[in-house]
């Protein structure tokens, strides 16, 4: 496809295609943003964009170190002319040049008035100001005198509490000499002798507890003006901040297709954490849809792809559609969305609702089964459809937990299922000590070059996007897998996964992160491509009989 000379209309936001798509068919509903495959229409315009990008998008920044998220919406006129908006995720990289104009949520002027200017100079200043209070000599003076004086204090003390130990023995000893060979009134002359000099020696110690605590009191009352006046500073910073994000946020006033319009604050003051995450309203789909309602044109259909260098953490392919993220944009776009007449969300349809649960093995205390694709291991928000509702309503004398460990919706295979308490306790000691071996099959798209290898990268939910995991050496909880190649054939990979640790996503996300294999699974639709399925087979699990503790393995054929 050739790279279009873009004629730009309406407000030099609208992109006229350079093919022919009048006449092609348009959707019938407008993209369900949360988990979709793009239309042909946004696919053309994607690749328009993707096109300006290669040539002329160096002057935005450099994508091979620093990868970004662009989004199309293609639109229609009154006039029923199609043409395409095009946006990125976050705040704005450059002044726009070469015939691309990006759109954005909130007009930058109205995001720097003269409230959020002076708040921004004077959060500096505290900001200086704090600095400069914790570079002050006198502190770091202060902070290690008190140390001293803890150190000195205490060893003054214990000092003093080992010679009361030895002059106590001592006094212990001459009483019970004094029992043998001294008068009655030459005990009790002695034995006041004794005791004074045990009450003189609880006073010494006495006195050197408060003498340590007086100086060090001292010392920390000093210490505390500038603690007490940091604090006061950074409580302010605190307060204020907040302010100026709750303003900034009231500028986003976001509309949707019925005409109505809502600040940010007000979009999440119904969420449970009520307050709008760091971010929120720079995605590119809001920017995109608020455009288009600012200009009267009708959202047809929407796509966002990544461009660049992957993050650090999240999971992101060049060139690769991915959907609008959960935490920042859902409540945004319920918002934006009303009025149109959008996909259905697919995530609520049971997939498995007509597959079988087939029991591989059964004993009066356990179960294994083999889970089929699309069918959940416990029951979810909007589906109670489930390995545990199933076992429930086939086993009613089921005791305990009955799950023992959990496979992905979308993940087929081998799973252990209790059916006394006494099982479910034993199985899961097993797990948590990582008794229980597990080897999943898995097709990957692309060719993987080593024959072996293991991949240690922590994982920890992506609050943004759950239920996506992302990489971090920080927060992240240890994962380890294990793998060697099976066979490639046709520009993919079957690999033998051993995973060590269970976290959650954890075989998908090594497999698909850079900084592991960098090849997604075939059919992965959070790290990866959509497919008919996720191509990932629990086919062998070993542990211990939980009551004979004989060693048991189990096998099964992957479906694919």
């Amino acid at each position: 496809m050739a790279l279009p000379t873009p004629q730009l209309i309406d407000k030099n936001y609208c992109h006229q295609f350079n093919v022919a798509v009048q006449d092609m068919a348009l959707p019938k509903k407008f993209t369900f943003p949360f988990f979709y495959q793009p239309h042909q229409l946004a696919i053309i315009a994607s690749e328009l964009l993707q096109e300006w990008l290669e040539t002329q998008g160096q002057q935005l920044q450099n994508f091979a170190i620093d990868g970004k998220m662009f989004g199309v919406l293609v639109v229609q006129d009154k006039h029923k002319k199609l043409s395409y908006l095009a946006a990125y995720s976050g705040k704005t990289l450059a002044i726009n040049t070469s015939g691309h104009q990006f759109c954005d949520c909130a007009n930058a002027n109205d995001l720097l008035d003269e409230f959020v200017t002076s708040e921004q100079l004077l959060i500096n200043y505290i900001n200086d100001h704090i600095a400069r209070l914790l570079e002050n000599p006198q502190i770091k003076q202060l902070v290690d005198e008190i140390e001293q004086l803890k150190c000195s204090g205490e060893q003054a003390i214990v000092k003093q509490q080992q010679a009361m130990v030895i002059t106590r023995k001592q006094r212990k000893i001459s009483r019970e000499q004094a029992c043998q060979t001294l008068t009655n009134d030459q005990r009790q002359q002695l034995e006041r002798k004794l005791s004074a000099q045990s009450i003189a020696e609880k006073n010494t110690l006495r006195d050197l507890k408060i003498a340590s605590i007086n100086a060090l009191a001292v010392k920390t009352a000093t210490l505390n003006t500038f603690n007490d006046e940091i604090e006061t500073l950074k409580k302010e910073r605190k307060e204020r901040s907040n302010d100026l994000q709750q303003h900034i946020f009231s500028q986003y006033k976001l509309l949707n297709s019925d005409g109505n319009v809502k600040d940010l604050n007000e979009i999440f003051s119904q969420t449970a954490h009520q307050i709008p995450p760091s971010g929120a309203g720079d995605c590119a789909a809001p920017k995109l849809l608020q455009q288009a309602y600012n200009l009267g044109l009708s959202p047809i259909a929407l796509a966002e792809f990544w461009w660049g260098a992957a993050p650090a953490s999240q999971v992101r392919q060049h060139k690769q559609y991915y959907p609008a993220c959960i935490g920042k944009c859902q409540p945004i776009l319920t918002h934006m969305l009303q009025g149109l007449n959008v996909d259905d969300n697919p995530l609520l349809d049971n997939k498995a609702s007509h597959k079988n649960l087939d029991i591989v093995y059964q004993e009066a205390s356990f179960l294994v089964i083999n889970k089929p694709a699309g069918l959940l291991s416990v029951p979810g928000k909007t589906i109670s459809d489930s390995v545990k509702t199933r076992i429930q309503a086939q086993f009613p004398d089921a005791r305990g937990g009955i799950i023992v460990h959990r496979l992905d919706m979308a993940t087929s295979g081998l799973m252990l299922i209790a059916l006394t308490s006494r099982a479910n306790k034993n199985l899961q000691h097993q797990f948590i000590k990582r008794m229980v071996e597990k080897r999943y099959v898995a097709i990957v798209d692309g060719i993987v070059e080593q024959e072996n290898g293991v991949i240690e990268l922590p994982l920890v939910g992506d609050f943004d996007d759950r239920p996506r995991q992302m990489v971090c050496e920080k927060t992240g909880k240890v994962a380890y897998t294990s793998w060697q190649i099976i066979k490639r054939e046709q520009g993919k990979t079957w690999l033998a996964l051993s995973p060590k640790t269970g976290r959650t996503h954890q075989l998908r996300v090594h497999c698909a992160h850079h900084l592991g294999l960098n090849c997604a699974m075939v059919g992965d639709d959070l790290y990866g491509k959509s497919a008919e399925r996720l191509m990932l087979h629990a086919k062998t699990i070993s542990f211990n009989h939980p009551m004979t503790k004989a060693p048991l393995v189990f096998d099964s054929i992957a479906p694919f």
